[in-house]
């Protein structure tokens, strides 16, 4: 309220809007139904207090299906905020990215690899840590699958990446076909916080990225090179 008045008191700041973000993969429609209602009893006690507010974001939040999750459809997420921000009067703003985008997009990688190990076998891709960092930096879990299903294999498998890093893994304990060498897999729920997470960690150039309708694709951004990672490089060096 502190902050309020000042905006009150002020000649040259003007608030038209209030914004709220509950947080992120929120499977369950209350805690979302709670912040809608809660931002619509602040606008309203704002307007009471001569404020001409225009506007009320939600945010996003509303989560997507990686594995067994049962998030609500968007048609009930819609319901019920407009339900709870409709007294305000005002124009309603959300921005639910990941579940338009997430599980839209698929890693699609070829096996590089296979080790045994007396405790394991892994399955190494070309993909990599620097390609899709979510399942390193916060162990989340992506479906991992053969493009080309074959014979099960009895035991499970870590999916890897060719980096040197102990975190370089796309899927731990995971069942898979019985992968050869040149195998295609492909990694699920990757249009959200894939490749706008990517980088050139270890002097990796990036993926391609490719459109598919029904049966037909198209290639969107092309692979990068090795010469892309230096091309913008200013040169120093004097004669």
């Amino acid at each position: 309220r502190g902050l309020i008045a000042k905006i009150k008191g002020s000649d040259s700041v003007e608030l038209v809007g209030l914004a709220c973000h509950i947080g992120s993969q929120i499977t369950e429609l209350q805690p979302l139904e709670e912040a809608a209602a809660r931002m619509c009893s602040f606008a309203i006690s704002l307007q009471k207090e001569g404020f001409n507010l225009k506007l009320i974001d939600m945010g996003g939040g509303l989560g997507i299906r990686y594995r067994s999750e049962l998030p609500p459809s968007v048609v009930d997420y819609a319901e019920v905020v407009i339900k709870n921000i409709a007294p305000s009067g005002l124009r309603l703003l959300v921005e639910p990215g990941r579940v338009l985008a997430g599980n839209i997009g698929v890693l699609v990688s070829s096996v590089i690899g296979i080790k045994s190990t007396p405790e394991k076998k892994f399955v190494v891709i070309d993909g990599a840590m620097n390609d899709l960092l979510r399942p390193s930096m916060y162990d989340s879990y992506h479906e991992i699958a053969a493009v080309q299903v074959g014979e099960a294999y009895d035991g499970p498998v870590d999916f890897v990446g060719p980096i040197c890093e102990s975190g370089d893994f796309l899927g731990k304990e995971r069942m898979a076909g019985n992968l050869q060498r040149g195998d295609l897999v492909y990694v699920r729920s990757c249009g959200a916080y894939g490749f706008t997470m990517a980088s050139n960690y270890n002097s990796r150039p990036k993926v391609a990225e490719v459109l598919v309708d029904g049966e037909k694709h198209k290639l969107i951004r092309r692979r990068e090179t090795l010469e892309d990672l230096w091309k913008h490089e200013e040169e120093f060096l004097t004669e």
